[in-house]
């Protein structure tokens, strides 16, 4: 009988501790999928490139696309540029400014330029003039306008030019053609822009923000036509005549720079410290040209090992290539927010003439 009352009693304690060995496990089973998921979110955080998640979307369409070891780095230096921009914005917007939207407006512009350049908008003629110039054949890439191609086709010919100096006037035409499509991009904006404005039946005190809006578009347009102009009356002299021995600057950015320097309304005093830290500038361009050199010829070498299947060769040649990656992006993100603010002066130099 004691026996029989006692069975109960152990079956019930047989079952409690069955339930607290199974509340055990799951509470450990619960705690380790939470901290694996916290893992992988800390992990998948630490591998985005990008704090804003549309720049991470183009950076991954790009490795997609198979750009170039130099473009990506490239493309990795304007998305640093974007992601500072559009982190500003969101500052901005969440104390109450940008009421007229005219930020957010300017950083949606400037993504379609970089979509636009990278060929990442669809468009199977998008792309712009390869940014990597070292190539054995400059005849890869188009001019897409026929005075380009003329005077190009002169300056060749023309026996005025070293083979240093033809690669150096190459990248000059580059240049420049990559001005004259980021020069339509923003056309094709303004003149969209243009036609919302237009089509507002009853003006009002936004309407009236906006048209200033676009009053100030049309003189960052200006202001590029200016230096296409510029531009291109310097390619004609030179494809004619050759370069000139005792030219201050090489670098087509900074030649750009200086001749819109020169037109602004700066004293010469601030022409003159200008002009100082226009040659800091190219230094720093020439810098960043030869980290892209050695990360072209990385990347060639790496494809190269890659075939042999030497694994310790390999991993020497991965390391050299992630070091030359890193610095290429670095040196590129400072050469373009270094352009950024010296074009934003002289930009403002040139409005106060105006005024």
């Amino acid at each position: 009988m004691a026996a029989a009352a006692g069975a109960p009693r152990a079956l019930a304690a047989l079952g409690a501790a069955l339930l607290l060995a199974a509340g055990g496990r799951a509470g450990k089973y619960s705690r380790e999928a939470n901290e694996g998921l916290a893992a992988a979110g800390a992990k998948q955080r630490e591998a985005a490139e990008f704090r804003v998640v549309r720049l991470n979307q183009v950076w991954e369409k790009a490795q997609r696309l198979h750009l170039s070891a130099v473009k990506l780095a490239e493309l990795h230096s304007d998305l640093k540029i974007q992601e500072k921009d559009e982190l500003s914005w969101k500052k901005m917007k969440a104390e109450g400014l940008d009421e007229d939207g005219e930020k957010e407006a300017k950083l949606r512009r400037n993504l379609n330029v970089i979509m636009t350049k990278y060929g990442m908008n669809g468009k199977k003629d998008s792309h712009l003039v390869d940014t990597n110039y070292i190539k054995d054949g400059t005849e890869s890439d188009a001019l897409d306008d026929p005075r380009l191609e003329k005077l190009w086709s002169k300056a060749k010919t023309s026996g005025k030019f070293s083979d240093e100096e033809l690669d150096k006037l190459w990248r000059e035409f580059k240049h420049h053609k990559e001005k004259i499509h980021e020069y339509n991009i923003l056309l094709e904006t303004v003149s969209r822009t243009e036609d919302i404005h237009k089509n507002v039946i009853n003006p009002s005190e936004e309407n009236l923000v906006k048209e200033e809006v676009l009053h100030s578009k049309h003189r960052e347009l200006k202001d590029k036509l200016r230096s296409i102009n510029q531009g291109f009356e310097r390619l004609r002299k030179v494809s004619h005549e050759g370069y000139d021995t005792n030219s201050e600057f090489e670098e087509p950015r900074v030649i750009d720079l200086w001749d819109m320097a020169k037109s602004a309304n700066f004293t010469e005093k601030e022409l003159e410290s200008f002009r100082e830290e226009l040659k800091h500038f190219e230094a720093k361009i020439e810098k960043h040209h030869h980290y892209q050199k050695q990360l072209e010829i990385s990347h060639q070498k790496l494809k190269h090992v890659e075939e042999t299947g030497d694994k310790d060769h390999l991993n020497r040649n991965k390391e050299k290539y992630a070091m030359l990656e890193e610095k290429t992006k670095e040196l590129g993100y400072k050469v373009k927010k270094h352009l950024q603010d010296l074009s934003s002066r002289i930009s403002q130099g040139l409005q106060h003439n105006e005024l």
